[in-house]
């Protein structure tokens, strides 16, 4: 297929099978798939709809027939090495912006903006956006398309390997208030699938600098993220990292037929509410608590006083995990954080 018969070749009735091919508008935002798992462990499970948002748009909504015209204006294709899967329903972008309730002056960071249908909606609200986009086509389409606003800053960059610090410091400098207290920022994004790991261990320690993230991610890795339930295989470091640095929050899932190209999954929005220093849990060392963290769970079918026997003597792993108050034959995905913690402090003794 050549790029520059993009917008032709893809009718919305492949992309949107439930539409038929003469109509003219995105799927009724009721096509919105309300998750039905029901209530998680540390969650709230809240579906946000659309008719209690009160933003409307001040330019054209983002559409597949806007989305796919964008694209097919730079002779572009979706790579699939850079995950790129376009949002055609602009009430999800605006799901997003009211998940993360952006208003005027909030300063906002995108991963990936694409054709800048998000960063629309951002706008929109009243808030000053940096987005980072590592594709350079997509970083000049979003230039020339917000070329008139000083309130979007576009880095051409990869987000994994990206300042974000010194890129956030020197907006959030020059925004903050004459009285001398501190802002922060948001992060709103709907990420490449294939980066959110990375994405989600990048920003969540970054409580200094971002209140809330507000994250598209495939449904079953937000799933994997929120949901810290004990002793089931998908529970991992990535869920005490989660847990130690933010409260996490399943809010919406979003079809799969809101995508171009569809990926083979659906998606979800996850709110992560960012903790200061101060509420962290309290371990004498962050960096050797994830270590321990990291080793246990190397091991997961192994006791901890095997899996952790080469930070101490397994008689003093068995101690020290009586003290806490657990079973001297405990496994790694039996402990939630607050285990973990007393577990690591008591060690940290020895």
């Amino acid at each position: 297929m050549r790029p520059s018969s993009l917008l032709h070749s893809v009718p919305p009735s492949l992309l949107f099978p439930h539409i038929s091919s003469t109509s003219t508008s995105p799927p009724a935002h009721g096509g919105l798939a309300a998750t039905s798992i029901g209530k998680l462990p540390n969650t709230t499970l809240r579906i946000l709809a659309s008719t209690t948002s009160k933003r409307k748009s001040k330019r054209q909504e983002d559409d597949y027939h806007s989305t796919l015209k964008a694209l097919n204006s730079k002779g572009r294709f979706p790579r699939k090495s850079l995950g790129q899967h376009y949002m055609l329903n602009a009430s999800v972008n605006e799901e997003l912006v009211a998940a993360a309730n952006v208003k005027e002056g909030d300063i906002v960071l995108e991963i990936g903006p694409g054709t800048g249908s998000l960063t629309n909606v951002l706008v929109n609200a009243g808030a000053t956006v940096l987005a980072i986009e590592k594709d350079p086509h997509m970083a000049a389409l979003v230039r020339e398309r917000f070329a008139r606003l000083n309130r979007v800053k576009v880095v051409e960059e990869d987000f994994t390997r990206s300042h974000i610090g010194s890129h956030m410091s020197s907006i959030l400098q020059s925004k903050s208030p004459l009285d001398g207290t501190s802002c922060s920022a948001k992060v709103v994004a709907n990420i490449p699938f294939n980066i959110s790991t990375d994405v989600v261990k990048r920003l969540l320690p970054m409580g200094d600098i971002f209140s809330e993230v507000i994250l598209l991610l495939q449904d079953e890795a937000a799933l994997r993220l929120v949901d810290s339930s004990l002793k089931t295989s998908e529970y991992r470091p990535i869920n005490i990292f989660v847990n130690f640095y933010s409260d996490p929050e399943y809010l919406l899932k979003v079809s799969r037929t809101y995508f171009f190209p569809q990926p083979k999954v659906d998606a979800a929005v996850v709110a992560f509410k960012l903790k200061q220093t101060v509420d962290y849990p309290c371990v004498s060392s962050i960096k050797s608590f994830f270590s321990m963290v990291n080793s246990a769970f190397n091991g997961k079918r192994k006791m901890l006083r095997k899996s952790l026997q080469h930070i101490c003597p397994s008689p003093d792993i068995e101690a020290a995990l009586c003290a806490a108050g657990l079973p001297p034959t405990s496994r790694p995905e039996e402990l939630t954080l607050e285990d973990f913690v007393k577990l690591h402090n008591l060690i940290a003794k020895t």
